[in-house]
């Protein structure tokens, strides 16, 4: 099976985060043929890692991809098409496994005479969970890479082009649910109850004003209101019950606690104005994705023949990479999948197949690049 057929195969069976123990026992089945020096099951979960080289001398280079799949309805009609219900790789990660296994293929027929490579296909990514699921794991804080890399597709953009920056590369996001509580009343008195509704429409404007009330100077900080849920249709009921569900976004860490402090306080406030019970919860909680200056030079430096695009924007998405940035010099970097292939998360989205010798070509010559350089100070 060749690395197109993988993807296909990958695109076919998709699964959510956490639970991409299928999309790893075929993984597992597809890369021990090609006899690397280890392969390390259930790292963070159900991540796997493919080692290759002993690293007892040069740098241990860490590529790596994602896992999980989008709770997403498919409308494409191919033959490959997802057999799931409900679930699609709509994010293009089955397109970004396809790369280092063929990644992988190249290391099993040029095999590392120094330094060490590792292929971690990480987990839920999606959920903002995965890597730092990972980086807990015992087995996985062994590997201690000099050097961390990791792509994602962008549609709309040239097709095999390079995106990159220093700094942000991708925003760091959180999904915020508030829930107010009151009391019922008659909707003919609602003044024996109490009611949120005042507390929701006084919250609702604050969304609009948090870039404002930070001084943020981005225009990659903001707070979408993805919904609100007051009360039902039952007209002879005012209500006692109010949800909101609001995404943050931020271009800087820093930024995003504040936007965080100043949502909190205010809900507080208006909690304790109209006397109703409150909850603050976050999910899918990502950090910015921060590019170390050193790792986008190797990328610039080793990718010098290929069209680099240096941009001065980041991707205004996220990503969980930056948990390992945080630790590792790195560099995530976006790979142009052309301007007519649909966006990320759409139904009709499938990742291009040409991409797969694209990105391998790129990570292996970054890779060669980084075993021919002295390792970072730690």
């Amino acid at each position: 099976m060749n690395c197109i057929k993988l993807r296909k195969k990958l695109h076919q069976h998709p699964e959510l985060s956490n639970s991409e123990v299928g999309t790893a026992a075929r993984l597992v089945e597809y890369l021990t043929p090609l006899a690397p020096d280890h392969i390390i099951t259930g790292i963070g979960g159900t991540g796997v890692a493919v080692c290759f080289g002993d690293g007892a001398t040069g740098s241990t280079v860490m590529l790596r991809c994602e896992l999980d799949a989008l709770a997403i309805t498919e409308t494409n009609t191919f033959d490959y098409r997802s057999i799931t219900a409900g679930i699609s790789h709509k994010c293009g990660h089955d397109g970004h496994m396809a790369i280092l296994a063929a990644v992988a293929q190249y290391y099993a027929k040029n095999r590392l005479e120094k330094g060490r490579l590792i292929l971690l296909f990480q987990p839920a990514e999606e959920t903002g969970e995965g890597a730092k699921k990972v980086l807990e794991d015992k087995i996985a804080q062994q590997f201690k890479p000099d050097f961390v890399f990791a792509l994602h597709n962008a549609p709309k953009y040239p097709m095999g082009g390079v995106l990159i920056k220093t700094g942000t590369i991708c925003c760091a996001s959180r999904g915020v649910i508030i829930r107010l509580t009151g009391k019922t009343a008659h909707a003919a008195q609602p003044e024996t109850g109490n009611s949120p509704t005042k507390a929701v429409y006084q919250l609702l404007p604050l969304f609009e004003q948090l870039p404002m009330l930070i001084n943020s100077q981005s225009d990659f900080t903001f707070a979408t209101v993805v919904g609100v849920k007051l009360g039902e249709k039952s007209f002879g009921t005012s209500p006692s019950e109010a949800e909101i569900y609001v995404t943050l976004r931020s271009e800087h860490n820093n930024e995003m606690k504040r936007l965080v402090d100043i949502v909190n306080d205010k809900v507080i406030e208006l909690a304790i104005q109209h006397k109703l019970a409150y909850s603050i919860e976050s999910e899918d909680v990502f950090d910015a994705t921060v590019n170390h200056e050193a790792a986008v030079e190797i990328i610039t430096s080793a990718l010098s023949e290929e069209p680099v695009h240096l941009t001065p924007d980041p991707f205004p998405w996220s990503e969980d990479f930056g948990q390992f940035t945080k630790l590792y010099c790195g560099a995530l970097f976006g790979l142009g999948a052309g301007e007519d292939t649909p966006a990320l998360h759409n139904s009709d989205y499938d990742f291009p197949d040409q991409l797969i010798e694209t990105g391998s070509r790129y990570f292996i010559k970054i890779t060669e690049h980084c075993f021919n350089i002295k390792p970072p100070e730690t």
